[in-house]
């Protein structure tokens, strides 16, 4: 039987905000999720800034039972990601998709960017989470039966130790008082396996830790708080599927 509810694609990075957001949607029951969408980078076949590898993003679209839509990006710039972005979207747009769905909670230059992009192709950016406290969302995620581990930490604020933890009520309470529970501020990333959404659990093993330093060095000099330390790069776990 065909649905009335309005259709809508949905920005899937794989990670905690993005399940729990799912989750909202499948219960607020108000839009039909046809796609999730995932910028992936083309050179290693990852999820872009999750460093995930893409078939454990394809069994997470097999579990949740959505078809997938990826963005390849072969180059690093705002303007390839926003045309190969617009094309897909105007793409699904001719389906008659007119929503997008997205995860973000508080970053309001993030918002407006995504609102004002959506704005050009005439499609409409929804946010089920914004505003919503970080700490009660991530105890929810913990109480509702979601299991996620960080695939991606900023060693800003979170060193290699932090990589490759499954979080739940120890790693929320042990986290520096500068970081986000929820991580908004990009302090970690997280790789989704179980929950609600999922219909079969996704077995993988943890593989090697390894460091990228950002391509470009940052200037602190302008820092007004002298102790307060930068991105230089980013401490990623490998995931590797299980079969």
């Amino acid at each position: 039987m065909q649905s009335n509810k309005p259709k809508a694609i949905f920005a899937w990075s794989g990670g905690k905000d993005s399940s729990y957001c799912l989750n909202e949607v499948f219960e607020q029951n108000e839009f039909e999720v046809v796609y999730l969408l995932t910028t992936l980078n083309a050179e290693f076949k990852r999820i872009s800034m999750h460093g995930v590898r893409e078939e454990l993003l394809d069994r997470q679209a097999e579990s949740i039972g959505i078809t997938q839509l990826k963005v390849w990006l072969h180059e690093a710039s705002y303007e390839s990601y926003e045309k190969q972005m617009e094309e897909m979207l105007l793409k699904a747009k001719s389906e008659g998709i007119e929503h997008v769905i997205f995860g973000d909670i508080f970053l309001e230059d993030l918002r407006i960017y995504r609102e004002n992009n959506m704005s050009k192709i005439g499609m409409k950016a929804i946010f089920p989470l914004w505003k919503r406290s970080t700490s009660e969302l991530i105890q929810s995620f913990i109480e509702k039966g979601f299991e996620t581990i960080t695939c991606c930490v900023n060693d800003a604020q979170l060193d290699e130790t932090w990589v490759g933890k499954v979080i739940d009520s120890n790693f929320i309470n042990e986290l520096p008082e500068n970081v986000d529970p929820c991580g908004e501020n990009g302090e970690y990333h997280t790789f989704c396996y179980a929950g609600p959404i999922f219909k079969k659990k996704i077995n993988f093993e943890i593989g090697e830790k390894i460091y990228r330093p950002l391509d470009v060095q940052l200037d602190d000099s302008c820092n007004s708080d002298s102790n307060k330390k930068i991105t230089k790069g980013f401490w990623y776990c490998d995931l590797i599927q299980d079969l």
